[in-house]
């Protein structure tokens, strides 16, 4: 039997996202129903866990070759953690992950936050397939990634 070649490798490769809990905030009941969500689409989830650093998340995205890093915070520091994120994975060299926010931000922080390259910023209620769709359209690695039903 002949191996597939790489190339039919990769259009079958699901879509890998990090969900993370940055910071002191141990509220975690909405990151899991994203983890949740994003695997019920197809997608392939790692969660960070609470209490992470920026330090750590960019090098779990790194060690485990996510297409995107969904970062949730409740507790108002998402203008120092997230930002911190992206310049980390920049310094590495990295610019081919989709960075997405989520949690209590204001509307006068969003412009901030996509200036570094955090995109989404999605608040309480966002509907589930909002930030399924803006992942799936909106990664960067690759042409070939997938999910269930795409």
């Amino acid at each position: 039997m002949q191996e597939p070649e790489q190339s039919q490798l990769q259009q079958h490769k699901r879509i890998r996202v990090l969900v993370s809990k940055l910071g002191l905030d141990g509220h975690d009941r909405g990151a899991l129903v994203i983890c949740r969500a994003l695997r019920d689409a197809g997608m392939e989830v790692i969660y960070s866990g609470l209490f992470c650093t920026p330090e750590r998340v960019a090098n779990i995205a790194i060690d485990e070759d996510v297409d995107a890093i969904a970062m949730s915070l409740l507790n108002g520091a998402h203008l120092v953690l997230f930002p911190k994120v992206a310049r980390l994975l920049r310094e590495k060299g990295v610019n081919d992950i989709l960075l997405v926010g989520g949690g209590i931000i204001p509307e006068s922080d969003k412009k901030s936050l996509e200036g570094e390259g955090i995109t989404g910023n999605f608040g309480p209620g966002t509907p589930l397939s909002t930030v399924i769709k803006h992942i799936t359209t909106n990664i960067k690695k690759g042409h070939n990634l997938s999910v269930v039903g795409t």
